[in-house]
């Protein structure tokens, strides 16, 4: 675990209301639409994606807040807030991603003393595909305050 201060991001985002089984669905279509968006506005992309989540549940029924985000040099649609976090790098598929990622990352915090806020986010370093053992997914969860 690291305890990284992230600046705020200029970023194109869209937000859904959506379930944890929803995300795969609604990802690909959501960055295609950003990708779109940035060429037609002459944006430069600066980094990877990232998935903003507000409240995300420990279940997967129970609906919550996503942001689809695709960093830019300038956005006119303004920019992530700044982070105080809690940060672990999963590499592997998704189907690991919370036992092998966000359990470990909630038990350092625990064990620091540190309490989770509302705020997580993943940011997709490298992305092969669900399945891939060659995927690297930095898990962002916000420290309350």
């Amino acid at each position: 675990m690291q305890i990284r201060q992230l600046p705020p991001l200029a970023a194109l985002r869209r937000q859904v209301r959506l379930t944890i089984p929803e995300i795969g669905a609604e990802s690909g279509p959501a960055l295609q639409a950003l990708t779109d968006e940035a060429r037609q506005r002459r944006l430069a992309v600066s980094g990877p994606p990232v998935f903003r989540a507000l409240g995300m549940p420990r279940d997967t029924t129970t609906r919550f807040d996503m942001e689809f985000c695709l960093p830019v040099e300038a956005s006119a649609d303004g920019a992530l807030p700044a982070l105080n976090c809690a940060c672990l790098v999963h590499h592997g598929p998704l189907s690991t991603l919370f036992e092998a990622g966000y359990a470990p990352l909630l038990a350092a915090m625990e064990q620091a003393g540190l309490q989770p806020g509302r705020e997580s986010r993943e940011v997709y370093h490298q992305w092969q595909g669900p399945e891939s053992p060659d995927n690297r997914i930095e898990i962002q969860i916000a420290i309350a305050e």
